[in-house]
């Protein structure tokens, strides 16, 4: 546990240290605040320059797609132990210079300040600066349990339909409490209409009514849906504009 005191004192920000991004691409994701780590950073080795310091290697620029550019910066980060400075712990960031934006080309003045940042908390994450959250861990309220496919096992309860007649939908052993809690997770409140659009047939008016009335295939391939959303949650980027 020696080799882990620094990773776990520093893997998990306090809750007035996230935000969630609302809308965008990066729709649910955590954003970082920076001045938590500095914060946090001298908390556990004191202040900057004493404790630990940075060294800008270089910063450059990218053409990119439609008059775009993109600003990129590399960093060394080191820390103090006892009297001697620590092998240099590298990170690389980037951000926008020259945006497309709805007016036409933005040019930004920050754009090598953001990419510094972002490449700062590149580095920090080596020392376990934010580590649950980047591990889908902490989400500033509470620890989850990262997300992972439950064994859900779908037995179906239909007997053999009569000539004419419609099947009946399974009855399945879907952890609802499992899929309450996954649904909250994400987000995804319109989790009901997903359902609607994507399986005409179902009924009722609540999520757990329209996956009750699906057929067994249905009720797995939703299943598969909300573990796929999980997953890529949990594997997410987290950007880290100031």
């Amino acid at each position: 546990m020696e080799n882990l005191e620094i990773y776990n004192a520093l893997k998990q920000p306090p809750k007035e240290a996230l935000r969630r991004i609302e809308g965008g691409r990066l729709s649910g994701k955590t954003d970082i605040n920076p001045q938590w780590r500095y914060k946090a950073m001298t908390e556990q080795f004191g202040a900057c320059g004493i404790g630990w310091k940075y060294e800008i290697v270089r910063v450059w620029s990218e053409p990119a797609n439609e008059g775009q550019i993109f600003a990129f910066a590399e960093v060394d980060v080191f820390i103090r132990q006892g009297e001697k400075w620590s092998d240099p712990i590298p990170g690389y960031g980037g951000s926008m210079l020259v945006e497309k934006e709805k007016a036409g080309l933005h040019s930004s003045d920050e754009g090598y300040k953001m990419a510094i940042t972002d490449a700062l908390s590149t580095a920090m994450k080596m020392l376990g600066i934010a580590a649950d959250v980047y591990a889908g861990l902490w989400d500033g309220a509470k620890y989850r349990d990262a997300p992972k496919a439950p064994e859900l096992k779908l037995e179906s309860k239909e007997s053999a339909p009569s000539e004419g007649k419609t099947p009946a939908p399974s009855e399945s052993k879907i952890d609802m409490a499992w899929l309450k809690e996954s649904l909250e997770e994400l987000n995804w409140a319109d989790a009901g209409k997903w359902l609607k659009q994507h399986y005409p047939e179902a009924m009722g008016t609540s999520v757990k009514d329209r996956v009750a009335s699906l057929t067994r295939e249905h009720q797995e391939e939703f299943v598969k849906e909300v573990q796929k959303r999980l997953e890529t949650a949990s594997s997410g980027l987290f950007p880290e504009d100031e």
